[in-house]
């Protein structure tokens, strides 16, 4: 179904394809196999990861575009270890661009749901799906994505929402005492500046300790570990 999608979509089948007349396409891959070429690959992929993030596709696709190998990756298959991030809006004509698609109103409805968790006693599992917004809303309004490896290395990922405002006040030229008031903390971490070379970021860790895997997790004190060691005990 998916093929047939794309070739709706001006994806060009590989029967079809001559070389001579657009030699710099983009190979379009499902599942490893090379299956046409797409004259506007930022096109199509825009339009796949919008329906992915609006729930018409599945959650668990895992979009790779490689720019300098003129190359789109399509994975459905099983077996992929995937991880959620923030979505960071990246719409130019966004009135929330470079900032997290989870906003206080998802927030709010949240907690109004947890605290109203009493009221549906005795519900099915159904039921609960159907009537509240929850882990499952998160995803199907594009404010959590699932990234597999691979694509996360086409992605550009935040450590967390702090780092993310201190870049867009970067990026707005403001002083770097009057970023610093922003937090409205105190104490803040040391943490280095933002890297002024970064045009966007497309994904935020929901909690930087999400970078570590499940064995690196549950290492004591890991910070105060030679990495050698945790790279031993992780293995």
């Amino acid at each position: 179904p998916i093929i047939d999608f794309m070739s709706q979509r001006n994806m060009q089948l590989l029967e079809e394809y001559d070389q001579n007349q657009n030699p710099d396409a983009t190979k379009v891959f499902v599942n490893g196999v090379w299956v046409g070429v797409h004259s506007h690959a930022q096109q199509l992929v825009s339009v796949v990861q919008e329906l992915r993030r609006n729930g018409t596709l599945s959650y668990e696709m895992s979009l790779i575009r490689d720019i300098r190998d003129r190359e789109f990756k399509i994975f459905t298959d099983a077996g992929r270890v995937m991880r959620p991030l923030f979505v960071v809006e990246n719409g130019p004509s966004k009135p929330n661009r470079n900032h997290l698609v989870f906003d206080r109103d998802i927030s709010n409805k949240l907690v109004r749901e947890q605290m109203d968790a009493e009221t549906r006693a005795g519900w099915s599992e159904e039921d609960i799906a159907e009537n509240t917004y929850g882990w499952k809303g998160l995803i199907q309004n594009g404010v959590i994505e699932y990234l597999d490896a691979e694509e996360e290395e086409t992605a550009m990922i935040t450590f967390s929402p702090e780092d993310l405002e201190e870049w867009r006040g970067m990026k707005m030229g403001l002083p770097t005492n009057e970023r610093a008031n922003l937090g409205k903390e105190r104490l803040r971490r040391i943490k280095p500046k933002p890297d002024p070379r970064i045009h966007a970021y497309t994904h935020c860790e929901i909690h930087p300790a999400m970078i570590l895997g499940i064995c690196a997790s549950i290492i004591p004190f890991p910070d105060h570990n030679q990495s050698p060691r945790n790279t031993y005990q992780s293995a």
